[in-house]
């Protein structure tokens, strides 16, 4: 896949999008350095476990989560820190292609639930969502492909699917888009996810079908952004939570 080089085409924020009301979006939890930059977005699957891209892993000892987050820059009180216990990438992640980039994060301690932190579910083993369907993608970051400054507060966006045929199309991305990944994004381009969103949730129909991976540019007409597809990993989630959680997690 020589279009796809860097990391920098890979990693995602929000671009068009707006900010949604505070700790509405109670799943989403954000990555960070042990200094406390955020660098990737993840999703609470369980009071132990956090769901992200492959490509988002820096190292166990240098990573927090940080969920019941809204501003990144400033400290709110409604924040849980958590230490990771382990960084559990899939077997099969390819870095060239992209392909199987998603990861589970097993934290040393359980979140707490509250109104400002819940957990999401995720669809059923090969679940699939329709063309045009309207997803939700959310992060932290820069909201334009030239970067700028980070927002005050978390950015959403609704975006439709795009179909694999149209995605993998020679004037797309020409056979790059594998059969464990969903395109999402508007014709026009305009709203994608971009620069550092990666890792965030795809959500449809309230259930998270897709996990930010990677794109070319952001929010171009021609390039929609790229999600791992979280459906064809369902039964790989299951059995890593159950081996390391010791039963069966429930979504």
């Amino acid at each position: 896949m020589a279009e796809v080089q860097s990391q920098e085409l890979i990693q995602g924020r929000i671009v068009g999008g707006y900010a949604p009301a505070p700790h509405s979006i109670k799943y989403l939890v954000s990555i960070q350095s042990t200094r406390g930059q955020h660098f990737c977005g993840g999703s609470l699957i369980n009071k132990y476990w956090v769901l992200t891209a492959a490509h988002c892993t820096i190292g166990v000892e240098q990573i927090m989560i940080v969920a019941g987050d809204y501003s990144v820059s400033m400290y709110e009180g409604t924040e849980q820190f958590f230490i990771p216990q382990l960084l559990i990438p899939h077997p099969q992640y390819n870095k060239i292609t992209n392909n199987a980039d998603i990861m589970l994060i097993k934290l040393k301690a359980p979140v707490y639930l509250n109104s400002y932190v819940s957990i999401a579910p995720l669809p059923r083993q090969s679940a699939s969502v329709a063309e045009g369907q309207l997803c939700r993608v959310s992060g932290w970051g820069f909201t334009s492909s030239s970067g700028g400054q980070i927002p005050s507060s978390l950015r959403t966006v609704k975006l439709p699917i795009v179909s694999t045929a149209k995605c993998n199309s020679s004037e797309s991305f020409n056979g790059n888009i594998t059969s464990n990944m969903i395109c999402a994004g508007y014709s026009a381009g305009r709203k994608d996810a971009c620069k550092g969103d990666s890792g965030g949730p795809l959500v449809c129909e309230g259930r998270i079908y897709g996990v930010v991976s990677w794109g070319m540019g952001c929010a171009d007409a021609k390039y929609p952004g790229v999600y791992t597809a979280v459906s064809k990993y369902r039964r790989w989630i299951d059995r890593t939570t159950f081996s390391y959680y010791g039963r069966c997690s429930k979504y």
